[in-house]
């Protein structure tokens, strides 16, 4: 299977600015170049589904990738680590592959220092790990209501945390977290992957007021269906009638949301902060 929109270049790639004065304060960055190449971009969860495509994306761009996956029941993510990441090294980008359970504060600490030392820097945080586990919000468990909650939302401030010293030296960044439209527009039995997805903008919110005076954008995507793996396990009338909601009659492919990600990570979208693009094909106008 080829990689991911292999060969293709927005047309509205960008030529960054340079960056304007230094903050003294640890860790000490060189001055961002212009340009996609030779930039770093950190994708959670970015061995399989929509992850892989925004790995993809940002390879294909000529940035040099890192991303974290961990072992789910059932799947060898291993496995598709491997296979993601030897199409991105087939692009000619330095890649960065380790295990991380984004929960892990220290683990996460060690893995942005690990790209940093491996890569060069870190330019652009991508926060799309995430799970979901279904259930009527009366008979969930602690263990579900907390497992999500604790990976969609705290697993995306540990990165926050991790990469803000980076950023706000080098006095640029851009974050860009994977929330859902199922924050604004809960259906059954998704009260805690709903109220994960709802943090996750109140998050990107919060962070943006934060990190803009250093120069940081910080956005949120809310995509509706994906044609993903996880989407190949529901059942084909929750597919067809997805597809009916949608005004465009149609799910989105990966390569829909990972557009719209390189988008608000490149200088066409410099001063758009604090906001969430919703892209969900008008789901949401229903």
């Amino acid at each position: 299977m080829p990689p991911f929109g292999f060969g293709h270049r927005p047309s509205w790639e960008y030529e960054a600015p340079e960056a304007s004065g230094t903050v003294l304060e640890e860790p000490q960055a060189q001055p961002v170049t212009k340009g996609w190449r030779g930039k770093v971009a950190i994708v959670t969860g970015g061995a399989t589904g929509l992850g892989r495509a925004i790995a993809m994306e940002f390879g294909k761009l000529g940035c040099n990738v890192s991303f974290c996956f961990v072992n789910m029941p059932g799947r060898d993510v291993t496995e598709q680590a491997l296979l993601t990441e030897t199409a991105l090294m087939a692009m000619g980008v330095g890649v960065h592959a380790s295990l991380c359970d984004v929960r892990d504060r220290d683990a996460v600490e060690r893995y942005v220092s690990d790209t940093r030392q491996k890569l060069g820097g870190i330019h652009f945080l991508i926060n799309n790990a995430g799970i979901a586990s279904d259930g009527a919000l009366w008979r969930l468990s602690e263990a579900a209501w907390r497992d999500v909650l604790e990976t969609n939302v705290t697993g995306a401030f540990n990165c926050i945390r991790a990469v803000a010293p980076t950023f706000r030296a080098q006095h640029y960044g851009k974050i860009v977290s994977v929330s859902a439209h199922q924050a604004k527009r809960p259906g059954f039995g998704v009260a805690n992957y709903a109220a994960s997805k709802a943090a996750l903008l109140g998050l990107t919110r919060a962070a943006a007021v934060e990190l803009g005076p250093a120069n940081v954008n910080v956005n949120a995507v809310a995509p509706g269906f994906i044609r993903t793996e996880r989407m190949a396990m529901l059942p084909s009338e929750v597919i067809e009638r997805a597809q009916k909601s949608s005004v465009l009659g149609r799910v989105a492919d990966p390569e829909d949301v990972a557009h719209v990600v390189s988008f608000l990570c490149s200088e066409s979208a410099r001063h758009i902060t604090g906001q969430t693009i919703v892209v969900d094909g008008g789901l949401s106008l229903e």
